[in-house]
């Protein structure tokens, strides 16, 4: 059986025949309006409206509010039916049509007018005021229907009344597949109690989150603050989960689509949420300066950091990228992430160890980077306690590798990524990093480029940190390990710090050690307790103990080193005692007694060349012939 004529399919569809209803209530609204003002323009006699008249000038105002409604998306589905959006476009109808019946009426004599020039004028008005008027009426309908049929749906409270809150309830109400139904809103600004959006009034701040729960029925707590800071974020998540509110999230505000708020985007939060959303102002003008158009290195591109470098300086359009990384499946995944595709057939991935001197110099000199990102390390504090030598061959001599090549291929700026265990250390991690800044400020000493080191705490999901094992012990079951109950961390996402990274580059002084703004330090047990409310399942936390050269307490700063913020509000600067090469350049793992512990631990403990002159020439620390 066919499906019938073409008009009759169109006119099948649902939206089509939404949109001529539409036209023809914004004609019937011309038409009463015309008439209204004809009639007032008469002293309310009727017999005296020129009806014929009247009526034979309705077809020209209908075609033109058709047109001029197509013309500006009206009545083409472009906007939400009775958003401001729309209204605005029927204001742009109402006065083209109106503009055409005015020009049409004036083609006669002042005698012979159909309608009244004043009655075409206050006929728009009226007419203006009917179209959105209606529209009005029909979403308050839609609005209170869908509250009606929401029975089901999880009933929400929603903290923050600001634009995030009023964008978030509109969509909740709008979208007909919104599995949430705005109960109340909660806001700490006194000046915002007397709000109400559509139907969801404001019924006190942060303290009435129990009451309001109670009183409404409420499910689950909204934060619509997109630029809400970690801070605020435990505050809302201790208050909700004692109650058995599920916790909700928008995302930052640069996460958000067109910055407009959509059902899709609400999400149950993560530990980002509570520990990071640092808000980076970064001057994009002093970053394109140094990147646009120069070639660019990253070494440990394949890692968290060098990752997110790559993606971050991506996007400022450099001459080349050139991604460097010993873990080809690493470099395979950020070319795919970069790329849209993985063939590893690309120049600008060069599968490298840091510790081949020889190929790290020749790479540089072949290819000359004007910048270089050094993020290539070992990280993990336990091994590396293990293994301590392995921390000297990659985060000193390989750091040193990349130093040397930089200097023999001219590098402008060279950035070394370092961390927070460099302040005051006491592991083999923090000994090894604390050494690559002192060689990178000896280079800074004796180079024409800007060579410093960037330091900063922990980065939310970099692979193997506390925050990876917790996800995995929750999906397991638990319990979460944590080492001590007083144990805390400085925490940032990977890409706030990679922002500030970047930031640093452009502002760093050469020899200096710029130090990120990481916040508040944070109870690592209450951040495994946060985790479990919100996952909530009951899984115990066991205390496990500190492991060696672990810190109850990490620092940002060491001893002696100032917090001076010259360049930027959210990055210090110290400087950094200068190391010679000469100290660990020839040393020699393989001599009987060699110690990488010691030696690490006494060239931080002086930092100056005769940390290691004053050592035995004979001992276990000789140089190799």
């Amino acid at each position: 059986m066919g499906k019938g004529p073409q008009w009759l399919q169109v006119w099948g569809r649902r939206s089509t025949r939404k949109r001529v209803v539409q036209a023809a209530i914004d004609n019937a609204a011309w038409a009463i309006a015309l008439v209204f003002a004809e009639w007032q323009r008469r002293d309310l006699d009727p017999t005296r409206i020129n009806w014929h008249g009247l009526v034979a000038m309705l077809p020209i105002v209908f075609a033109a509010q058709a047109l001029a409604g197509r013309g500006s998306g009206l009545y083409r589905g472009r906007w939400i039916f009775g958003s401001f959006e729309e209204v605005a476009a029927v204001a742009r109808t109402v006065v083209v049509a109106g503009t055409v019946l005015l020009c049409a009426d004036l083609l006669f004599t002042s005698s012979r007018r159909p309608i009244a020039i004043g009655a075409v004028i206050g006929g728009g008005l009226a007419a203006f005021l009917l179209q959105g008027g209606t529209r009005y009426a029909w979403r308050l309908v839609q609005e209170r229907r869908f509250r009606l049929r929401a029975t089901e749906r999880t009933r929400v409270l929603v903290f923050g009344a600001g634009a995030g809150g009023i964008q978030a309830v509109h969509a909740m109400l709008r979208d007909e597949s919104s599995p949430y139904l705005p109960v109340a809103l909660i806001d700490d600004d006194p000046d915002k109690r007397s709000f109400t959006v559509m139907g969801a009034k404001v019924v006190g701040g942060r303290s009435a989150i129990s009451d309001a729960a109670e009183r409404y029925g409420a499910d689950a707590l909204l934060v619509a603050v997109p630029s809400a800071d970690a801070t605020l974020m435990r505050e809302l998540i201790d208050l909700a989960v004692p109650l058995g509110l599920e916790l909700r999230v928008l995302p930052a505000v640069r996460d958000l689509l067109g910055g407009q708020v959509r059902v899709v985007d609400i999400r149950e939060p993560d530990e980002r949420d509570f520990l990071g959303r640092h808000q980076v102002e970064t001057d994009l003008d002093e970053i394109s300066h140094y990147l646009t158009g120069r070639v660019i290195a990253v070494t440990g591109a394949g890692g968290s950091i060098g990752s997110e470098l790559c993606r971050q300086i991506a996007a400022f359009a450099p001459a080349e990228l050139i991604m460097i990384d010993r873990d080809e499946s690493a470099l395979h995944a950020v070319q795919l992430a970069l790329d849209g595709r993985a063939l590893l057939d690309s120049p600008n991935l060069v599968l490298l160890d840091i510790r081949d001197r020889e190929r790290v110099r020749r790479l540089f000199c072949d290819r000359r980077p004007d910048v270089v990102f050094h993020a290539a390390a070992l990280k993990h504090l336990p091994l590396l306690e293990a293994h301590p030598v392995e921390a000297l061959k990659t985060n000193v001599w390989g750091t040193l590798a990349v130093l040397d090549a930089a200097v023999a291929a001219g590098v402008g700026t060279f950035v070394n990524i370092s961390t927070d265990k460099a302040a005051n250390p006491t592991s083999v991690l923090g000994y090894s990093k604390r050494v690559a800044e002192g060689l990178t400020a000896y280079t800074a000493q004796r180079s024409p480029g800007r060579f410093l080191s960037v330091r900063f705490g922990n980065v939310l999901g970099s692979r193997g940190s506390v925050l990876t094992a917790f996800r995995a012990q929750i999906a397991n079951g638990g319990p979460l390990t944590v080492t001590d109950p007083e144990v805390t961390r400085f925490f940032m996402t990977v890409e706030e710090a990679v922002q500030l990274v970047v930031q640093a580059g452009a502002i760093g002084n050469p020899g200096e050690v710029l130090v990120l703004d990481m916040g508040e330090p944070v109870r690592i047990a209450d951040v495994a307790r946060r985790l479990i409310g919100i996952s909530e399942r009951a899984i115990e936390i066991e205390y496990t103990g500190l492991r060696p050269g672990e810190k109850l307490h990490e620092e940002l700063f060491g001893d002696g080193e100032d917090d001076r913020r010259e360049h930027h509000e959210l990055i210090s600067a110290v400087c950094a005692p200068a190391l010679d090469p000469a100290c660990v350049r020839d040393l020699n793992p393989a001599a009987p007694g060699f110690d990488a512990l010691v030696l690490l631990r006494g060239l931080c403990d002086g930092m100056l060349a005769s940390a290691y002159a004053a050592l035995p020439s004979d001992g276990p620390y000789s140089v190799s012939a």
